[in-house]
């Protein structure tokens, strides 16, 4: 296994090639096509670099919250089916904060510059 490029900066080597030397040059719906698969590219070094910790946060809040041990498929199932059986709700301590960090953390890796996203974020900063 090499160190260096990680995984992310050659995704990211990539994607900046692809915007700089070649999408100037495109025209038409292979451009569209090309901007496509850049934010494809984007997306995914963005997973590998957020991914995991987010994930990692999720399942910690989630074990706090439910108080039982599982994978975070497990884990959000239980979630679910506490949240549809009436045993959890907004009024739960925990749940609301739980659901607004998972979805900060899944806005950060899908959607980053959605305009409620950073205004969410400069009201925290």
């Amino acid at each position: 296994m090499q160190d260096e490029p990680t995984p992310v900066e050659l995704i990211k080597a990539v994607a900046d090639f692809l915007r700089t030397e070649i999408m100037p040059a495109t025209k038409g719906h292979n451009a569209f096509k090309l901007r496509v698969g850049i934010n494809a590219l984007d997306l995914v070094t963005r997973q590998l670099a957020l991914q995991g910790p987010g994930e990692a946060a999720e399942a910690a809040r989630l074990k706090a919250l439910l108080g039982i041990d599982g994978s975070l498929i497990e884990l959000n199932r239980a979630l679910a089916d506490k949240i549809a059986s009436g045993e959890l709700d907004l009024n739960t301590p925990g749940l609301k904060e739980h659901l607004w960090h998972t979805t900060m953390d899944k806005l950060a890796v899908d959607q980053p510059n959605y305009a409620s996203y950073k205004r969410e974020l400069g009201d925290k900063a």
